[in-house]
Order: structure tokens, then C-alpha cells, then sequence
């Protein structure tokens, strides 16, 4: 029996269930890619698959549409793949678990993948459908959308017709996208010479945070794993002496981390008489695991009262071996990538001035590694203003040089300016209003989609953004509204007919 047998609208649900099977985090959708070029192949339908995996598949207009205009549907392939940290699912080899609580469709112990794939679910039951009228429908799925919209930057448009498309990577019903904010990601590299020295191994380990999606939910203003780790590194560095062994944080820059590690050598520490050395005396090694454990209680018991009201459940955890020789960084070369880290801005930067609640300007450091000597910092920095943008950047490549680090900027992509005149979304908003007698409501976001990138590919393209009901995309928690899938399918379905 399928899970989501019982779900309506079956024909979407099907394909949602055959997706989740496949594992398709960011950087590994071969598998769904050719999932879809079989799908194609098996029902005739022209399509097109590049290099990267990218796939165009198109379906001729049904009896009585074959003049009207084409149109766009397009979502992505990939996911965020997150899980919980017990969770021993291998989610590069293996599909997700998924389980239904009421309205409430998510994946045990994993992030669902709700975001994008119910466009493929969507995408794929039109294409496969016969009981539908519509123009011609070219559907274009894209590959690496989450790790900086690759897919999108790469995609060939000339088997394209369409000039209004209709994104389908929202996550709120009754709301339609008309603008987005444009960003980047920022990778910063500092390195390192790594010795042998002689210490007690520590681990401190960030956790208990909600994290989220660094577009839709940094207004939230939870707490940044990557962020906080560095604050507590910085406060021990004032108690006690140690060096850098190791760093770990987050799963994608467009993900809130919702925890981050260190492992550390402590070495001494000061006091009034000088430096003691751990291997030299036994009262130093216990004062200096004492002050290890009541700096990290006391930074703990501040972080749940600061953040009471966003993310109040902060834990830091620790844990320390027996003296030994361990191999780490120097202790000026530790307390640079300490600095750099403790020092990066993070969250919302400036509110819209000309949109009341809409975030301007933010950055997420959304991934912290080591690896042999070198640091490396994955950041999405967005913004509705490119100028700000720039700045944003700028501010952190100075950062970067006070401390040492290199910097490259990748991913660049454009902003999604809001059109005046848009004849799809009246057409839109005329077919909303007629199924559900209220009015639906326009607005632009601060995360970014791929109607901007499309936009700049093909002249005069009229774009709109939808969705079904999504709450905590990119994380664990992550749920697909049932009712809700149902209700934008019918509403998709009526909208093709009305065009």
C-alpha cells in the first residue's frame, strides 16, 4: 500500500510519493533528473535534458487552445536535505519516510522536500493527465536551485515559447509573488600551519535551534548556529588557553544552521602568578576544565534569556578526554579564525523602506568546515537593492582582509522587479476570485526564486509565483498543507483553462 494512496488530488500525490522515493538533495539530482526523462520518454512528450540535468518537457495545447499562448510552469528538482542528528537515513542514497498527522504531511526525522517538490508533483500530473484543456505547456524543471541557482544560470530557453511563466516555489496559498530579492554567496577560506601540542581535547557543540529557510524566515530572527559558536569560542578564549582542532556547521547557506561544533585543545590558562601548563600540573588541568564548564553554562543560561521569545531552547554542549598530544593550530593562528567567525553580521541587515514588514537586506552564514589547516564559511547575502547589496559584499571582503582570508563570490542572481502591467497576473487574480470570492495578495519577498534569472533570459516574460501552504522548509520540522496542495492544484487547473 502507498502512504499517500488516500491523499487527494491522488493524480499529485502519486507523483509526490514517486519523487520522495528518490534521493535528491542539492548536488544529487541525477536521479530525478533521469526519473523525469523516462517519464517524458514513456509518454511521447518533446523534451530536453542538458548537461547539468536540466529538463524541458513540453505538452502540445488539448482540442481549441492551439492559439492561444504558451505557458511556463517551472519549479526545481533539489531539496534541502536535512536531518535530525540521530538520524541515521542516508539521505544521498536513500528516499524519505514519510508519515501523515491530519492536514500534516512530513518525512520522519528528515526535511520533506515539500519545497520544490510538489512543482514536480504538480508539473509532472499535468504532463501526464488527458482530462485537462490548456495551451501549450512547457515545463521546466531545474537542477540546483537551493546551492545558488545553477540550473536556472545554465538552462537553454531556445526550445521556449512561453512568454509568462508560472514559478511554482511558494510556500503560501492565496498569496502570489510578484518580486523577489536578488543575492549571492559568499565563500570565505582562511588557512592555517597545524602542529602538535600537548592538551586536554574538548568538543563544544551548539544546538536545540529551529533554523529555517535564511529568505522566508530570517525576519524571525532565530539564532544562528554557525554565529553562536563563535560568540562561545570568543568568551572561553578570555577564560582559557587553547587552540582550534576542528570546525563544523550547517547544511546549505540558504539554511539557518541550527547547530555547529568545534573541537579544541586547551593548553593553559592565565592567572595572577602566569601561565600554568596543563601537562605540568594537575590543579591547572582541573581549573581549566573547570572554567571550561562554567563559561559554556553561563554563556547557555544568557543565550536561552536573550532569545526567550525566538529560538529560547539554545543548549551548548560540551565534552572533554584526558590530556594527550593533538594536533591543532597554532594559538594566533586559532584566536584569527575565532575573531573572523565571532565577527560575521548575520540576519536581517535593513527593512524595506518602501514596503511595510518586507526584509531588505540579510546575510546567513549557512556553512562552516575545516578541513587540515583551513576554515571555509559559506554565506547567502540577499537584498531587494542591488546597490546593497554590493555593499553588503564589499563589507564582508574587508572583513575577510582585516583577517587574513580570501574571498570568492559565486552564485550571483539577479533580483525579480515588480512589473506594473502584468496581464498574467490579472488573469490570475480574475480566476482566484471567481473560484473563491475574495481577493488574493500580491506581494514580493525577500528569498529568492528563479523568475529573475528567466526573466533576463527571455525578453518581456511575465512572471508569477505560487504555492501551497509550506511551514519550515529547509529543516526537520518542514510541513505540506494536504488541504491546501488540493485547493492550488484546482486552482491551476481552472487558470489553464481560463488562458
Amino acid at each position: 500500500m502507498r502512504m499517500l494512496e488516500n491523499l487527494e488530488p491522488k493524480e499529485v500525490f502519486f507523483f509526490f510519493e514517486e519523487i520522495c522515493k528518490i534521493p535528491h538533495g542539492s548536488g544529487n539530482t541525477d536521479q530525478i533528473s533521469k526519473f523525469l526523462k523516462t517519464f517524458a520518454e514513456q509518454r511521447d512528450l518533446e523534451h530536453y535534458q542538458d548537461e547539468l540535468g536540466n529538463m524541458i518537457i513540453i505538452k502540445e495545447a488539448t482540442p481549441g487552445y492551439e492559439d492561444h499562448e504558451p505557458v511556463m510552469l517551472q519549479g526545481h528538482m533539489d531539496m534541502v536535505a536535512v536531518k535530525e542528528p540521530d538520524c541515521l537515513l542516508d539521505m544521498a542514497k536513500y528516499g524519505l519516510r514519510l508519515f501523515v498527522d491530519g492536514d500534516r504531511l512530513s518525512a520522519v526525522d528528515t526535511s520533506l522536500g515539500g519545497d520544490d517538490g510538489v512543482a514536480l508533483a504538480y508539473g509532472l500530473a499535468l504532463l501526464d493527465g488527458d482530462g485537462y484543456k490548456h495551451p501549450r505547456i512547457e515545463v521546466v524543471f531545474t537542477v540546483d536551485e537551493e546551492v545558488g541557482m545553477d540550473g536556472a544560470r545554465a538552462l537553454d530557453v531556445t526550445p521556449l515559447k512561453a512568454t509568462c511563466l508560472i514559478n511554482l516555489d511558494s510556500e503560501e496559498e492565496g498569496i502570489f509573488l510578484a518580486g523577489c530579492a536578488g543575492g549571492a554567496r559568499v565563500n570565505l577560506s582562511l588557512s592555517g600551519d597545524v602542529e602538535k601540542r600537548v592538551g586536554i581535547p574538548c568538543e563544544i557543540k551548539i544546538s536545540g535551534l529551529k533554523g529555517g529557510h535564511s529568505g522566508e524566515e530570517i525576519h524571525k530572527q532565530r539564532g544562528n548556529g554557525i554565529c553562536i559558536l563563535g560568540r562561545a569560542l570568543k568568551r572561553l578564549s578570555a577564560k582559557i588557553d587553547f587552540v582550534v582542532c576542528n570546525l563544523e556547521g550547517g547544511v546549505a547557506d540558504n539554511a539557518i544552521p541550527t547547530s555547529a561544533k568545534a573541537k579544541i585543545l586547551i593548553t593553559g590558562y592565565q592567572n595572577r602568578e602566569g601561565r600554568q601548563k596543563v601537562m605540568q600540573d594537575g590543579f591547572a588541568e582541573q581549573e581549566c576544565l573547570a572554567r571550561f564548564k562554567y563559561c559554556n553554562e553561563k554563556l547557555q543560561m544568557e543565550l536561552q534569556e536573550e532569545f526567550a521569545q525566538r529560538d529560547g531552547k539554545i543548549q551548548i554542549e560540551t565534552s572533554c578526554g584526558k590530556v594527550e598530544e593533538h594536533e591543532g593550530l597554532s594559538k594566533e593562528q586559532s584566536g584569527r579564525f575565532v575573531d573572523l567567525i565571532n565577527a560575521l553580521p548575520w540576519g536581517v541587515q535593513v527593512m524595506s523602506s518602501t514596503m511595510e514588514g518586507l526584509v531588505e537586506t540579510s546575510l546567513n552564514p549557512g556553512l562552516l568546515s575545516y578541513e587540515h589547516g583551513k576554515m571555509k564559511i559559506g554565506i547567502s547575502v540577499r537584498s531587494s537593492v542591488e546597490s546593497a547589496k554590493t555593499a553588503l559584499i564589499d563589507r564582508l571582503k574587508s572583513l575577510a582582509g582585516l583577517a587574513g582570508a580570501d574571498v570568492e563570490v559565486t552564485g550571483e542572481y539577479p533580483g525579480w522587479n515588480y512589473r506594473t502591467n502584468s496581464p498574467l497576473r490579472e488573469k490570475m487574480i480574475k480566476t482566484y476570485e471567481e473560484m473563491y470570492q475574495k481577493n488574493p495578495e500580491i506581494k514580493a519577498i525577500h528569498a529568492g526564486v528563479e523568475c529573475g534569472i528567466l526573466a533576463s533570459k527571455i525578453s518581456g516574460l511575465d512572471c508569477v509565483s505560487i504555492g501551497p501552504d509550506m511551514k519550515d522548509i529547509h529543516t526537520t520540522g518542514e510541513e505540506l498543507s494536504i488541504a491546501s496542495t488540493g485547493r492550488v492544484w484546482d486552482f491551476l487547473v481552472k487558470l489553464l483553462e481560463n488562458m
